[in-house]
This record gives structure tokens, sequence and C-alpha cells, in this order.
């Protein structure tokens, strides 16, 4: 044979062994998927949805443009594209997303109930309902307009309606791993906007228990190792334990000296390392259509890394090749270098703050990609800037694909 003789290869008789082993090599699930669409052989040698993969970039879900579409859109960074799925359970602007975690959302509605849901596969598992929450008193739907009775801080009684429960009784909720995993033995903590208190629930459970000891940690929390972190406005950590069947949760409190200035806090945890993010907003002046009105920006952030030895918050001038993702979501980091097309020393963001930034308001969302290392902020690829239209409901919201 000459060195220009080609020997050609009928791909499709590759043994399912073999193209096992080359799907085991793919770390994207989008190639995944062209890998698995190359032929009937190769559907038919591959599980539906593979059974390893590392942490997956996120899409941006975006707001509906329709009420009555039941297909949901969502920006993948690193193609440069948007996907559309068929998810009427989330296309709908009565639904609230207070949540994104291991590409599961948690839905919320004009209801009790508490939606985890899938966009990939559509499945979908309940968290206990509202109502179990310790600081409801009572639920009644024939009570119109007070449906929910509350227990404030100070043990007086307070009403809220249907509406008020979906957009402002939680603020986020983080789950420890992702529920079609290990025999959906996840664990679930919700951030309580009007007590400050965290929440958990174990799957399975028919309510929510407080964490006794986490009152105003309530400004992120976080999974990492086996334990939920979650920080106060200053700066200080709760270190929450509650992975025991049947024990109460257990909290031990990493005090730190007072971070001042920012607005908003988020953890995010970065190979070895607790990331502090603090968030810097400012206001903005906006005059269309025909009046005036005010609306939150973010001008700037600030990362921070924990030093487990000294306890306390050391100031990040660089994020080498990483990039972290905050908002709505569980915040998360991954390196640029494996995403192409992807900003390096950046932090993604979205808006999960003001409810008020969508009522009637026109112009942009407050989203974009922050340089830690020039300061700048620059628009991400599908929300170009001087956009001169009404915000869309939901905002939008990180979510990492999972085929599980």
């Amino acid at each position: 044979m000459t060195e220009m003789e080609v020997i050609a290869v009928n791909w499709t008789e590759l043994p399912p062994e073999l193209i096992q082993t080359i799907s085991d090599k793919l770390t994207i699930y989008g190639d995944y998927l062209r890998f698995q669409a190359t032929c009937h052989r190769f559907r038919s040698s591959l599980p539906k949805s593979p059974s390893r993969l590392p942490p997956q970039l996120p899409w941006l879900m975006l707001p509906q443009s329709q009420s009555h579409q039941s297909r949901q859109a969502f920006f993948d960074l690193s193609a440069n594209r948007v996907h559309f799925l068929q998810l009427p359970e989330a296309s709908n602007h009565c639904k609230r997303n207070c949540g994104s975690s291991h590409g599961w959302l948690v839905i919320l509605d004009e209801t009790p109930n508490v939606i985890l849901l899938n966009p990939l596969t559509r499945a979908k598992i309940h968290l206990p309902p509202l109502f179990t929450f310790p600081n409801v008193v009572s639920f009644n739907y024939f009570e119109i307009g007070r449906e929910y009775t509350l227990l404030s801080l100070g043990g007086d009684r307070c009403y809220r309606n249907l509406r008020q429960m979906r957009d402002s009784f939680i603020k986020k909720i983080v789950l420890s791993s992702s529920p079609g995993k290990d025999g959906g033995n996840f664990i679930a903590v919700a951030i309580l906007n009007q007590t400050g208190d965290l929440a958990y629930c174990r799957n399975g459970d028919i309510g929510w228990s407080v964490i006794e000891g986490a009152r105003s940690y309530c400004e992120d929390v976080i999974y990492n190792n086996g334990l939920f972190y979650a920080v106060d406005k200053g700066g200080a950590v709760a270190v929450c334990d509650v992975g025991g069947v049947g024990d109460l949760a257990r909290v031990s409190v990493i005090q730190m000296p007072m971070q001042l200035g920012g607005d908003m806090q988020y953890l995010v945890s970065s190979g070895d390392e607790l990331l502090l993010v603090t968030r810097f907003l400012g206001l903005e002046f906006g005059f269309e259509p025909d009046q005036p009105h005010l609306i939150y920006r973010t001008i700037r952030f600030e990362v921070f890394r924990l030093n487990w030895n000294g306890t306390q918050w050391e100031r990040v001038r660089s994020l080498g090749d990483k990039m972290l993702f905050i908002g709505g979501n569980s915040s998360m980091s991954l390196s640029a270098s494996d995403f192409p097309g992807c900003a390096s020393d950046s932090i993604y963001y979205t808006d999960d703050y003001s409810e008020g930034n969508y009522d009637d308001v026109f112009g942009e969302h407050d989203s974009g990609i922050f340089s830690l290392c020039s300061g700048s902020i620059e628009p991400l690829p599908c929300y170009p800037r001087n956009l001169h239209c009404r915000l869309q409901w939901p905002p939008p919201i990180w979510v990492t694909p999972n085929p599980c």
C-alpha cells in the first residue's frame, strides 16, 4: 500500500464498546447529543443520557415575550444561539422562578405548590407546599385576598394573598444535588424574605423546618462538601449541617470582620476556595415612554477569598481562568478555557433583587459580563444595550443543562 492510499472506514460498524468509550470522552452535553444522532447504531449503543458529565456551561433562560407561548427560550453562550424547549410548565407569566440548582428550576405560581422542574427532561418533583413553612399559621382558599396567615418576628399575625406569596415569600431555594441522581436523596434550603430565616426539607418530607441559629444569614446560600454555607449582609458565614435524617440541623458561625459597603452578597464555591462576591448597585433614571422612573443597575463587583486560618475575607484582584455565574441561580464557578467564546476573569450576572424593575418599566434587564481586571461591564450577547421595550417577567436566570 502506498502512502497515498487510504483505508475506508465504515463508522457505522464500530463495536458498541468502542462507541461507548468515545462517548465517555465527550465533556459537553450538546456534543454527546450530536454524537448519539450520528446513526441508528450509535443511538442504540448509547443511553439516552450520558452516565457522567463534568459541570456544564449554564444557559440563560430568557423571559417570555408572549404569555400564550408554550416554548421556552434558552440562550447558549458558547454556541451564541438560542435553544427552544417545549416547556408549558414554566412558560407562563403567572409563574415565578425562585431558584436554579443542578439543572432544576424551582417554580412557584398562585397556588401553594413548590415544584422542581428539569427543563431538559420535563421531570417534576413536588417539594412541601408553602403552607407547611413554620411561620405560616393557616391557609384558606376562601379568604380571598388574604389566603395566608403568617406570623411575624414580633409574634403578630399578618396576611398575604396568593400573588404576594408567590412573589415575595421566598427569595431563593438551593439544592444539595440533582434530584435525578443518588436515588433522589437531596436536600432543599429556602431563604425566607419576611423573617430572614433559612428553612430546609429533605426529599420525602411533608413540611419545612427552620434552621435554628441561622436567622439573618439570608443573603445567599450554597452547598459544598456535605454542608450548606449561608452569608449575612456583613460577610459572616453560617455553616449548616442538615444531612442527618431525623437529626436537628447543626449550625456553627464563622465570624468575620464586618464587610463594609456593597448592596448584595453571594457565595461561590470555586475549587477548594470559598468566594464572597459583593455587588454594588446604583440608581438610574429612565424617561421612556412617557414618564420618568428609577431602576437599579449593577455598577461593579468585588470578590473576596475566605482565609480559613485567619477567618477573614481577602480581596481577590483576578479570577485567572475562572468565570462566575450569579443571580437567581445557585452561584457557580467554571473554567473559561473549557468553553469556547467565554471570558475568563469575569462575572456573568443577572438581576435577582427588585421586582419593582418589572412594573411597567421600559429599558434593559440588569444583566451583563463584569471584567474583574478592568472593571468594565459588557452586555450579554442576547441582550444588546439600548433596548427600548417593556421589561418582561420573570427576569432571566442561569440554568445548567442536566439530562438527569
